[in-house]
């Protein structure tokens, strides 16, 4: 029993910091392993498949997120729930809503599967897919959205896992699907000869193992999150609590994309070696934008099953600590990115001129990417505190209205990507002082003094 029980972790007693690093380092390694194993997909099938499959394979990234980030935040509705209720020694209600959780999983998974397929062909020829790739593209987009029932029993799973503390099952999983991802691609892609199909058809197989682990491990539970498949049902009160904190979170998420895209075609118009210079720089940064999501997952969690304990001023105390982590996570990586941008962007291109795009683009944004690391923290910690629709319209006015205000106002005088970069930590910065009032108002509302915890 104890052994089973090692991997949870009490968020509401004993020293934080300790508690904040063991939660957060797993988390940080599973977001960096799978850009890992994401980067192998893309060396595999553009070594053996060919440039059209390469390009196949990624122009479906974005219409993808699009679609998948809706569903996605539900899984925050679901860690938030669940760790409140395992907070408060609520034990039925943990378990009612962990029930809902996983069925409603499965659910958005089979919704998703019918998005994808009927709308993959018609997306990508609204996105202008090229011809020559679209047909592949669209092969792909459906074989990978045949997979979303197991995708977001993953994420639904692991945010269970995450509510009572376990970050580090779900990265033995994932390098476990991971490692099985790789070798199928290269069976499939190497031995079999498939393109686009084979990367896909791996990568839906590699999730599916990594959703069966996740459900083994939550029928072997001992205590409230235990599944029982004979439990599965919606529980209508559970359900609306999940979906009231978790779709403006997903809403969010499909905002920012679209928010994203419009400063994309900004970058567009310096051209292709513009271009490439800062898809380079994006992937770059996207090791120490996980780094820091893992900050927030952390402030989430421990936010959440502190309220449900009463524990109210213990939730101070994890912003604070939360606050200088993730400023720490975020400097260090992000000028370490910045000090070694030159090495790092030629694993990318040889080209010096794209080199010295993504090194523009990186003195901006990594240098000061630990912004975008607190205006996330503060956001984790108003959803973990209960507010969904707060967080969602600051993030959206702030990050996303500021940036496409830039965009028509500050970049349309000044031409520049230096002035259009500059959007970034400015949007960044405004909405981290938002949510910072928000999270203060917020705490004066709660009681001043502590709930006495049961003994152990």
């Amino acid at each position: 029993m104890m052994k089973r029980r090692s991997y949870e972790m009490d968020m509401c007693r004993g020293p934080l910091l300790g508690k904040l690093l063991v939660f957060a380092f797993p988390l940080m390694l599973s977001g960096i392993l799978q850009l890992l194993f994401n980067a192998a997909d893309i060396v595999v099938v553009g070594r053996f498949a060919g440039s059209q499959a390469l390009a196949a394979v990624g122009s479906t990234g974005a219409v993808s997120n699009l679609i998948i980030n809706a569903f996605i935040g539900l899984s925050i509705g679901a860690n938030v729930l669940v760790a409140r209720s395992v907070g408060a020694g609520q034990r039925e209600e943990a378990s009612r809503a962990v029930h809902t959780s996983i069925l409603l999983s499965l659910i958005c998974g089979a919704a998703l599967v019918a998005l994808g397929v009927v709308l993959a062909r018609p997306l990508l020829e609204l996105m202008g897919t090229p011809e020559d790739v679209i047909e592949m593209s669209t092969v792909y987009m459906r074989i990978y959205f045949c997979g979303m029932p197991v995708v977001m029993l993953y994420n639904f799973g692991a945010a269970i896992l995450r509510s009572v503390g376990d970050t580090k099952r779900p990265l033995y999983f994932l390098i476990v699907a991971g490692v099985i991802n790789v070798l199928l691609n290269l069976f499939f892609v190497v031995v079999l000869g498939m393109d686009v199909d084979g990367v896909a058809l791996a990568t839906v197989l590699s999730q599916a193992v990594s959703a069966g682990l996740i459900v083994l491990c939550l029928a072997r539970m001992e205590g409230p999150c235990q599944l029982n498949l004979k439990r599965l049902h919606i529980d209508k009160d559970k359900m609306i609590q999940i979906a009231r904190i978790g779709l403006p979170a997903g809403l969010q998420g499909c905002v920012f994309s679209l928010s994203n895209v419009l400063i994309q075609s900004s970058v567009n118009s310096f051209g292709s070696v513009a271009m490439a210079g800062n898809t380079s720089a994006s992937n770059i940064e996207g090791f120490v934008y996980t780094g820091m999501n893992a900050v927030y997952q952390t402030a989430l969690s421990f936010t959440s099953q502190n309220l449900g304990a009463g524990q109210y001023k213990r939730i101070g105390k994890v912003m604070r600590l939360c606050l200088a982590l993730v400023c720490s996570v975020g400097l260090f990586m992000g000028l370490t990115a910045y000090l070694f941008r030159a090495p790092l962007l030629s694993l990318y291109s040889s080209d010096p001129a794209v080199i010295q795009y993504g090194g523009m683009r990186m003195l901006f944004i990594c240098t000061l990417y630990f912004l975008c690391g607190v205006m996330d923290v503060m956001a984790g910690m108003m959803r973990g505190m209960g507010y969904s629709l707060a967080p969602m319209i600051v993030s959206l006015t702030g990050a996303c209205g500021l940036r496409v205000l830039w965009i028509f106002t500050i970049f349309a005088s000044y031409r520049t990507l230096p002035s259009l970069y500059l959007s970034y930590p400015i949007s960044w910065a405004v909405t981290a002082l938002a949510h910072l009032g928000c999270y203060w108002y917020a705490r004066r509302k709660m009681p001043k003094e502590d709930v006495p915890l049961a003994p152990v």
